[in-house]
């Protein structure tokens, strides 16, 4: 059996550039604002320097006003801190993908795409119908066998193959039957 690719654990961090991190340091006497929601999208990014947020929960996160919020994310996309992709007809949800030349998270190699993944942060507050949280039908879930386990099969089956049977796949292998 082929063995999957483990994956990578990821660490809960992001750098900056020194130079950055100055700049940063003026944006915070420049404009206080849009250097506190430029670290919630920093603290928010993915590997590919990207963050799916509304202008809403950039207000909680913040604790600032709606129009502050906008007026913030306008000083961060003209001053080239973040490029803003609209998700929604309103514009009040957004990509913003913060430039890796500030901070990055991961590889900093190929970071810079048109098209892009990224994290999407989405608050309970935010949704129509908080009820169905929690309750809803659980998803389809793919069967999997790890390493070291082993199907059992169950029901009726097929008829025999006119072949020889595979090692390991004899017929003799217990199975459960469905009574009806």
């Amino acid at each position: 059996m082929t063995k999957l690719p483990e994956r990578k654990t990821r660490g809960t961090w992001v750098q900056t550039e020194r130079a950055a991190h100055e700049e940063w340091a003026q944006l915070i006497i420049r404009a206080p604002k849009a250097a506190a929601v430029m670290h919630i999208l920093t603290a928010r990014m993915g590997d590919n320097n990207a963050v799916v947020i509304s202008q809403r929960e950039l207000q909680t996160a913040t604790g600032i006003s709606r129009p502050t919020v906008q007026r913030a994310l306008a000083t961060l996309r003209d001053e080239n801190w973040i490029e803003v992709w609209q998700v929604g007809e309103s514009g009040t949800v957004n990509a913003y993908v913060v430039n890796d030349r500030v901070a990055w998270h991961g590889s900093r190699d190929g970071i810079r795409r048109s098209l892009f993944t990224a994290t999407v942060a989405v608050s309970e507050a935010e949704q129509k119908n908080t009820s169905r949280i929690g309750d809803s039908t659980p998803l389809h879930r793919i069967p999997s066998v790890f390493p070291g386990e082993m199907q059992l099969p169950s029901g009726e089956g097929l008829p025999p193959v006119s072949q020889p049977f595979f090692d390991g796949m004899e017929p003799d292998l217990p199975a459960t039957l469905v009574e009806e």
